[in-house]
């Protein structure tokens, strides 16, 4: 089984080809206003009609209601919701129910005891992203370059597939998976050169990376 690698953030659809080119298994956008990767509904529109099936689209939203989803899901046609806020499980139930896709929850990580978060989640989100809690002052929960001690997942038993986010660039993540021995690797800030701003030289590294070290992976 292949290491997942998703780019996220994508906003421009020469970064969205370099990522496509480079085999990218996912590309993510986001619909988060605060976040300077926030896309508008017509480009997101144009982008996911340029993915044609080379990877899964992932649409990822923070607390967004139902009339937000809808109009996310006409507008990018996406593959899998990415939910970054603070929803319930009843909530990922209802969202999986009325939109007839599949969900990723993210739990933000900073000790071992943020994992009794997936008592709840474990039983409704098709796949869980473990990523980096913001600090407290921040504005947004993700894309903001912080790493995690990732040996709080050492020996993690959960059935579920699973992804790590939080700081990862071309430099660090063979290391990311080699203790987490995560099934997939999700970047954004790392393949940046300016907040929101995606590098492709620099995506392309990510992918070479994280492929160069795929027997690391045991999920």
């Amino acid at each position: 089984m292949s290491l997942i690698v998703k780019i996220c953030g994508l906003s421009t659809r020469e970064t969205l080809d370099v990522a496509l080119d480079a085999a990218a298994d996912m590309v993510g956008f986001v619909f988060f206003p605060p976040s300077p990767r926030h896309l508008s509904f017509e480009v997101a529109r144009d982008l996911g009609q340029a993915v044609k099936g080379r990877a899964a689209k992932v649409a990822l939203t923070v607390d967004a209601d139902d009339a937000t989803l809808a109009g996310i899901i006409e507008a990018l046609q996406p593959d899998l919701l990415q939910l970054h806020g603070r929803e319930t499980a009843a909530r990922l139930r209802d969202i999986k129910r009325k939109s007839g896709l599949p969900v990723m929850k993210v739990i933000a990580v900073e000790t071992a005891a943020d994992l009794a978060a997936l008592r709840d989640y474990s039983e409704v989100a098709d796949r869980i992203l473990f990523d980096a809690r913001a600090p407290r002052e921040a504005t947004r929960p993700g894309g903001l370059g912080a790493v995690f001690d990732w040996h709080v997942l050492e020996n993690l038993d959960l059935k579920l597939p699973f992804m790590v986010s939080g700081g990862l660039h071309a430099g660090n993540v063979a290391e990311a998976v080699r203790v987490t021995r995560a099934g997939g690797v999700d970047v954004s800030s790392g393949v940046e050169s300016t907040p929101g701003h995606k590098d492709p030289e620099m995506i392309r590294a990510f992918i070479r990376a994280a492929r160069a070290n795929e027997e690391l992976m045991v999920r």
